[in-house]
């Protein structure tokens, strides 16, 4: 059996959500449609397959099953989800090669101390098609781009929301706890008419009767709950006082461990937290910063992933051959740097889309890094020095930031795939249809 993948959050999504036990799936309803979705269908033996595994997932986990009907639905609901962003991906251009999902995979197999060869091994032992597993990584990470692209990229954070975010800090040091929570979400936006709020404060009701009863709140969440995360019984994990909005916070600073909160309102509906555990917390004042310059040729309709590799292929033999950074910079990059030679100051952890801080960090100052692939397109990037800095007041900023944006990068991928299924044709061919 496979041993535990990485910690790193892309890889346990795939480890967990894309092993499908095929040999399990009823090959009778092998054809059978369950759902349109634009251009595509979902079959049920798709359906079927994403059940047997989640299902075994979740019994490992120790979390209870919701009823058989729920957790079809909330299954379904992600292969729609999928599908959506799937195709909205393939017609805005994004697409990942056979060179990027090989290194996904090595890096998966290097997790579970295997070579690739011995890691397909283990697939197949398990009975899992190392081509429809290749495919189901291709998808995860194209989605993962996909999200980069459309919500994080986009999300930008003010100086005065850092201001009062550190203003809120301060008025308490209960802030620097870290909490462990479960959270349950019933969706209703701020706006919603009447009768909506309605049925969502019933269905809040029915939560709390089920709680009452000793139903877990883990069951309860992945019968009830709206979150993404509703099927893994709405864990959150730990986090940091400061990362919280104020509402919930004020909540879990009155709650003893194992205690659920009452329904409390936001603009994106009603949450139920459960308190798991709390522990004390700190803020790192040291930094490492990187002087840093790139050359960037951005993708386009007219600039295919390809082509743009291409073309920075040439500029990197050049690089190697001895000619300026700083003068090809000027005279290709796309980058808003590219006058300043492509020069990006000092950057701090955090100020950069993950692919280009990772080929960033492994560089030795001077070095120059091969092409790097990010959600805006293909870098070169020079290290040029770096330094570690005692920033008190700078770090505190960076992880206000930091901890504001991935916030709301969260918050904004749950509206933009709302607004993507809305716009977007789907048919349930479900017997109940729920």
């Amino acid at each position: 059996m496979l041993r535990n993948f990485s910690k790193i959050s892309l890889f346990i999504a795939l480890s967990f959500s894309q092993l499908n036990c095929l040999a399990a799936a009823d090959v009778t309803k092998m054809d059978r449609i369950v759902a349109i979705v634009d251009q595509s269908v979902i079959t049920e033996q798709e359906l079927e397959s994403r059940i047997v595994s989640l299902s075994a997932q979740l019994k490992k986990q120790g979390t209870e099953l919701p009823e058989a009907s729920i957790l079809r639905k909330q299954i379904l609901e992600r292969l729609i989800s999928d599908a959506l962003q799937l195709q909205y991906a393939a017609q805005t251009g994004i697409k990942v090669d056979d060179m990027q999902l090989d290194k996904t995979i090595e890096r998966i197999a290097e997790q579970n101390k295997m070579t690739v060869r011995e890691f397909y091994d283990a697939l197949n032992q398990d009975g899992i098609s190392v081509r429809k597993f290749r495919s189901d990584i291709r998808n995860e990470i194209t989605i993962a781009r996909l999200r980069e692209r459309e919500v994080e990229s986009r999300v930008n954070v003010s100086e005065s929301e850092i201001d009062n975010y550190l203003t809120t800090q301060a008025s308490t040091n209960q802030n620097q706890d870290e909490y462990e929570i479960s959270h349950i979400l019933i969706r209703v936006p701020e706006d919603a008419a009447t009768e909506d709020v309605q049925k969502a404060k019933t269905k809040v009701d029915e939560i709390f009767a089920a709680l009452a009863s000793g139903t877990s709140f883990a069951k309860v969440s992945a019968s009830f709950s709206d979150a993404p995360n509703a099927l893994e019984g709405g864990n959150i994990g730990w986090k940091q006082g400061a990362q919280m909005p104020a509402l919930f916070l004020d909540a879990l600073k009155a709650m003893q461990k194992g205690e659920v909160s009452a329904a409390l309102r936001s603009p994106n509906g009603f949450h139920i937290l459960k308190l798991t555990d709390k522990r004390g917390g700190s803020s790192p004042l040291i930094i490492e910063q990187t002087h840093a310059r790139h050359i960037l040729i951005k993708l386009s309709e007219v600039m295919s992933e390809k082509d743009a590799k291409t073309k920075m292929d040439g500029i990197k033999e050049r690089l190697d051959n001895g000619e300026k950074f700083e003068v090809l910079a000027r005279q290709f990059s796309e980058d808003g740097t590219a006058s300043n030679g492509g020069d990006l100051g000092w950057v701090n952890p955090g100020d950069t889309v993950p692919q280009f801080e990772k080929a960033m960090n492994s560089l030795q100052p001077n070095e120059i890094s091969a092409p790097v692939l990010s959600p805006f397109g293909w870098h070169v990037i020079q290290v040029l020095e770096r330094k570690k800095q005692d920033m008190s007041k700078e770090a505190a900023r960076l992880k206000a930031r930091q901890e504001i944006r991935a916030r709301k990068a969260d918050e904004a991928y749950q509206d933009w795939i709302r607004e993507l299924r809305d716009r977007a044709f789907v048919e349930l061919r479900l017997e109940d249809k729920y």
